[in-house]
């Protein structure tokens, strides 16, 4: 990094990104950071905001499959994601305002590889007690809130499932629920360990605090297509081995 990158700043309009640790000087990242931070947060807010529409879709499927087209019509679905993304634009719209409050005198460099909220404010020359208290509320009101309703989508689908007649008819109901539960997993676990750890972890090293960020931010949308799709061809398997045995009893019925 150069000398004009250590340099002390008073209001800097632009930010400088690290990155990686121990790709610092292969990443020289400019960030303009209330534009970027209100983006990043707004999508990963609609992202939680997807997860409770698609639970919603399963237990619409499972517990009420003949209503399941008149039920979830497009208007209706239309007029989900438009809650999403209204409910994700005005939960995020304070960071921007909150961040610009506040002297920025230490340095414009942010030791990340993207402009999150938390690590924008830790450069102030100010109490930053209101965003970190604004964060946690809107973190903690965001996944409680959509945790809730999946929870009470999946008490009522397990319901549902249990009073199947079947072991096999239960099994490959809950199949269908497999792709939903792990994307959950692997967006609110580690999302709520980095969110924490920013705020609290004042000796977490710095390699450790951006592997963990790293983890929340690229492993889950990296992660969809491969469960989805993996989730998809187990199931098109299935469908050929059960036209497949159909295909052959008919057969051997027609040969008898």
């Amino acid at each position: 990094m150069s000398d004009a990158n250590t340099t002390n700043f008073i209001n800097p309009s632009t930010f400088i990104l690290l990155g990686i640790p121990g790709l610092e000087a292969a990443h020289i990242w400019i960030s303009i950071p209330f534009c970027a931070m209100y983006f990043v947060h707004c999508f990963s807010t609609m992202e939680s905001g997807i997860l409770v529409a698609m639970a919603f879709d399963r237990y619409v499927a499972i517990c009420r499959p003949l209503r399941y087209s008149t039920i979830l019509t497009n208007s209706v679905v239309a007029k989900l994601g438009l809650a999403v993304v209204l409910r994700s634009a005005i939960l995020t719209l304070p960071y921007p305002f909150l961040t610009r409050r506040w002297p920025y005198c230490r340095t414009n460099i942010i030791p990340h590889f993207y402009c999150g909220h938390i690590s924008v404010v830790k450069l102030a020359c100010a109490d930053i007690s209101v965003n970190s208290y604004y964060g946690l509320v809107n973190l903690f009101s965001v996944i409680g809130m959509d945790l809730f309703f999946i929870a009470v989508s999946y008490t009522q689908i397990l319901r549902a499932i249990f009073r199947l007649p079947t072991k096999d008819a239960r099994l490959k109901t809950f199949r269908t629920c497999i792709s939903h539960l792990c994307a959950i997993v692997i967006l609110y676990i580690p999302d709520l360990f980095s969110s924490l750890i920013q705020r609290f972890g004042h000796n977490v090293p710095r390699h450790f605090l951006i592997l963990i960020t790293s983890v929340y931010q690229l492993v889950p949308p990296m992660l969809h297509p491969i469960i989805y799709g993996l989730t998809g061809m187990i199931g098109k398997g299935k469908k050929r081995g059960f036209y497949r045995y159909v295909s052959n009893k008919k057969k051997l019925s027609e040969s008898g």
